[in-house]
C-alpha cells in the first residue's frame, strides 16, 4: 500500500540540494564538484555553506575545456 508520504513529497520552494558532506538538505548549496559523465550531461554535487569552505570549489561546467 502507497503512503502518503509517498504520494505527497514534501516539496521546498526555492532552490535546495544534498550536502555532499553531511548529507542533509541545504537551501543556499554551493556548488563544489562537478563529474563528467561519458553518456549524457554531466552532475553538479553540492555542499551546504559551511562544508563548502572545507572541501573547495572543485571543477564546474565552467572550468572543463574540451579538446
Amino acid at each position: 500500500m502507497t503512503t502518503a508520504e509517498e504520494l505527497f513529497p514534501l516539496v521546498l520552494p526555492g532552490r535546495v540540494a544534498l550536502c555532499i558532506e553531511c548529507k542533509t538538505l541545504t537551501r543556499a548549496p554551493i556548488a563544489v564538484r562537478w563529474i563528467q559523465s561519458t553518456s549524457g550531461p554531466g552532475t553538479t554535487l553540492y555542499a551546504c555553506p559551511d562544508h563548502a569552505v572545507q572541501l573547495g570549489a572543485g571543477p564546474t561546467p565552467d572550468d572543463v575545456t574540451h579538446r
